[in-house]
Parts: structure tokens; sequence; C-alpha cells
């Protein structure tokens, strides 16, 4: 094999060893931003509604300034996405919790934003991953509605936390029943399906898509071993 021959094959190894370490890091990046904040955010949200709203300006800021730069372009671009979750979950949990019917409406505000760009070929992987991260949060909410859960949900946003306990109990009692735990597999099982599939393109967006779906199993999981132990 000639010199320029094995250069070129070694650039070649190179390239692919860094596209491998970026869709993996992006899949990473995406959990990240799906679970952790849940746990930031809805506390944050309940007692400082206004500080929550306003971070928004502050998460879109700093997502601009990384995609100002070539070397964090990608990163920026994802911040953006995680921006209109982070609005929409402002708004509604800050201040229309109580009405479960509107948390879909208002989950869905950066659709409009994200069709636009994505038809002009612009900040795919934020708004793949906003899609993501609401096409999870859209088969949870059918969960909800399926299993006859949404009472519960209003009672839990209209008592104080110390009676909390026996109305997670009691919903908790309802997801183990046969009909309950048909539809939490079901459901599992679409959202294995819609976030594995993906992974076989080696495009950063349809990574960040597929960590932002499979991360909801994950936290929808952590919410109901939280329930189950109240």
């Amino acid at each position: 094999m000639c010199p320029a021959e094995s250069a070129r094959n070694s650039a070649i190894r190179l390239s692919k060893s860094v596209v491998d370490r970026q869709t993996w890091l992006v899949f990473a990046a995406a959990v990240f931003l799906v679970a952790v904040p849940v746990f930031i955010e809805a506390p944050l949200v309940r007692s400082l509604p206004l500080l929550s709203l306003a971070m928004t300006a502050g998460w879109v800021w700093l997502s601009f300034s990384l995609m100002s730069r070539t070397s964090s372009y990608l990163w920026g671009d994802l911040l953006l996405g995680f921006s209109w979750s982070w609005l929409a979950g402002s708004i509604y949990w800050g201040w229309l919790r109580w009405e479960p019917l509107l948390h879909l409406p208002v989950e869905a505000i950066g659709v409009p934003f994200a069709i636009v760009c994505l038809r002009l070929g612009w900040g795919k992987i934020g708004n793949f991953f906003y899609l993501g991260s609401l096409l999870g949060t859209v088969l949870t909410d059918v969960y909800f509605y399926l299993v006859d859960l949404i009472p519960h949900w209003r009672q839990i946003m209209q008592v104080e936390p110390a009676l909390v306990s026996p109305i997670l109990q009691s919903a908790v009692a309802q997801v183990q029943t046969p009909w309950g735990q048909a539809w939490a597999l079901m459901l599992a099982i679409v959202l294995l399906m819609v976030g594995i599939f993906p992974l076989r393109y080696k495009q950063l967006h349809w990574w960040a898509f597929s960590g932002a779906v499979l991360s909801t199993i994950l936290v929808d999981s952590l919410f109901w071993l939280a329930a189950a132990a109240a």
C-alpha cells in the first residue's frame, strides 16, 4: 500500500471515530436534557415560576452563543431545542398544572417553530430533540387517559404536599391492574421501537431524537418508583 493511500485510510478511520463519538455524545446529552432537568425544573417552577420562565431567555442566549462558534455549534443547536421544552414546562407547571387537558397544547408550543426550521434545513439537532421529547410526553399523557389517571393528576395539583401520598398510592394501584400493566407494556414497546430504529442512521439529529424518546422510559420509571415508594 502506498503512503498516500495509507494516510487516506487513516484519515477515514479517524473521521469515522470522531463521528461515532459525536453521535454517542449527542445521544447522552439528549438523555441528560430530558431526564435531569425534570427533577430540577419541577421544584423550581412550583416555587419560583417567573424565575424558571426567565431562564428560558438564558438558555436561548447560551444556545446562540454556542452556535456562533463552529466547534460548539451542535451543542448550541441541541440547547435551542431544549429551550422550547423548558419554556413549555415553565408555562404549564407554573400556572396551568391544575388542568391536564392543557398539558399537550402547551408542550407543543414550539412545534410551529420546529416545522419552519426543519423546512428551511436549520437547527435539525435541536428540533429533532424537541420533537422526540414531545412524542414521549404525548405517549405518557395518552397512558394517563387510557388508565384513567387524570383525576389523580388533578387531585395531586390541588392538595397540600402532606396529602399527596394516599393519592399516589391509589394511582399506583390503578397502574398495577391488568389494564394498566398491559397499556404500560404496549406504550413501552412503542417507545423502544421508535427510539431504537433511528439509531441505525449515523446522523446526529436522529440520535438526539432517539435519546429524547428513550429517556422518556427512564423518567416515567423514576416517577413510578417515587410514587410506589410514597
